[in-house]
């Protein structure tokens, strides 16, 4: 076959396999594919290699449309042990937040409408009174997620002006991220104060000056300094920024508002801690230890939070329908003293090693293989750095971890776990029990190709 003996686009599409694709993938794009395919059978021919028959163009084009249209954000199970792992989406929603999220996207709703007044309201009343109540802060706003609410933050009280911020604060975070580069945006100059390891109240008093607008605290996030190390506490610094009529801004980042020292970990500075030590203001995300929905929270004094409110930046960065559906049915849980039962990220935490240990106990059973093996959990996401819980993982001895591995990733639902050594382990702290059957199903197809030898191994 040469190039003029290819079939026309139309001749293809009037086929009868292609009419089912017309069918299921609509007439433009089938028609888009169709040309792909034989661009595709062109590049074969001038190469010398085999032309393909007008049944298989309409295969081809078959497989272009499925990639085309599979969608690239996709449902995985976290076998990892991770659990805020950043790159799978941080927390899992609870079930009520799913199920707000569906109540408001299905229709209309009262995101900024008073149905007692019968006029236009706030979006932001469906979650600052919950907010001020678990807290015991004086005003509240979302905005997108937390950089969001620092440059908010610092655009509104600090443009033209100093923040001043311990050097050792100044990071670098995933994907290249720099808190320093969000803070420039806003306008407002930086003054790094102390060294890489210890920073003294007398650093910060000493660089006040008539531009200083804010003191700042940053969260490490994903790092932990130890050793020969210093840094004035919380409360020194809203007393120090009190007395000379400034603020202090603590970006907490992680926003717990339990106290993780009780599940075994280090002890993450809570939301509460940070408001009753006076900071001025306190930034977080909704989407780690809080186990909510993405967002940047911002919490403080009535005349800050007022102030942030009328800047324009506020109306670009505001939280949607979604975002505050999720976000008040999370905060429910807090109130309702059910975190620990009913919010993900809290009941992976709290997991028993026992129960975990049961869990992949009865996988091995129903596999017909696997080890059960000891091993550690982290948070992930930028909060408690190098904290872990014990945990037990599923073990899987394979002459090809990484082609399991591959398998695993490629599988519908895709399953993302870790390699030790040379074995694949699966912890069951980071998957939720009503993904156990989809994982059982996952893992016995990527087995059975996985340990499948290759053509040239068979023939060896």
């Amino acid at each position: 076959m040469t190039l003029r003996d290819l079939p026309s686009v139309d001749s293809l599409l009037q086929r009868a396999e292609a009419a089912q694709l017309i069918d299921r993938f609509g007439r433009s794009l089938s028609r888009e594919a169709v040309r792909a395919s034989l661009d595709l059978a062109r590049e074969k021919i001038r190469s010398g290699d085999l032309p393909a028959s007008p049944a298989e163009l309409v295969q081809i084009s078959e497989a272009f449309l499925r990639q085309w249209t599979t969608p690239s954000l996709r449902p995985v199970i976290n076998a990892t042990g991770v659990i805020l792992h950043t790159n799978l989406g941080r927390a899992p929603l609870s079930r009520s937040a799913l199920e707000a999220i569906q109540g408001v996207a299905d229709g209309y709703s009262s995101l900024e409408y008073d149905l007692q007044e019968g006029r236009r309201g706030s979006r932001l009343v469906h979650v600052e009174p919950l907010l001020l109540r678990l807290t015991g802060a004086s005003a509240a706003m979302v905005v997108v997620n937390n950089a969001a609410a620092i440059l908010l933050a610092l655009t509104t009280l600090a443009k033209g002006r100093e923040v001043i911020i311990s050097r050792s604060e100044l990071i670098e975070i995933g994907d290249g991220f720099r808190v320093p580069d969000v803070m420039r945006q806003s306008g407002a100059r930086l003054v790094e104060v102390g060294t890489s390891n210890r920073t003294h109240l007398s650093d910060f008093e000493q660089a006040i000056g008539p531009r200083t607008a804010l003191l700042m605290r940053a969260h490490h996030s994903n790092f932990r300094i130890i050793g020969f190390t210093s840094m004035p506490s919380r409360s020194e610094l809203a007393r120090l920024a009190s007395q000379h009529g400034l603020a202090m801004l603590d970006d907490l980042g992680s926003g717990a508002l339990l106290d993780t020292s009780a599940f075994g970990l280090g002890h993450e500075p809570t939301v509460q801690e940070s408001l009753q030590a006076g900071a001025g203001l306190v930034t977080f995300s909704g989407d780690k230890l809080l186990g909510g929905p993405q967002a940047g929270i911002l919490l403080g004094s009535t005349d800050l939070i007022a102030r942030l409110r009328r800047h324009p930046l506020a109306r670009a960065l505001r939280a949607d329908k979604l975002c505050l559906a999720a976000l008040q049915a999370t905060l429910m849980h807090y109130l309702r003293d059910e975190a620990t039962r009913e919010i993900p990220v809290w009941q992976m935490i709290a997991a028993r090693p026992a129960d975990l240990q049961g869990r992949v106990e009865s996988w091995i059973q129903r596999l017909g293989q696997g080890q059960v093996l000891e091993s550690r959990s982290t948070i992930g996401g930028g909060s408690l750095p190098e904290e872990s819980l014990p945990t037990f993982c599923l073990a899987l001895d394979t002459p090809h971890p990484q082609k399991l591995m591959e398998r695993l990733r490629t599988g519908s639902p895709p399953v993302i776990a870790r390699i030790e050594g040379d074995r694949v382990l699966l912890d069951p702290r980071t998957i939720l029990p009503a993904q156990e059957q989809d994982l059982q199903s996952a893992l016995r197809s990527a087995m059975q190709v996985a340990d499948r030898p290759a053509l040239h191994e068979r023939k060896a």
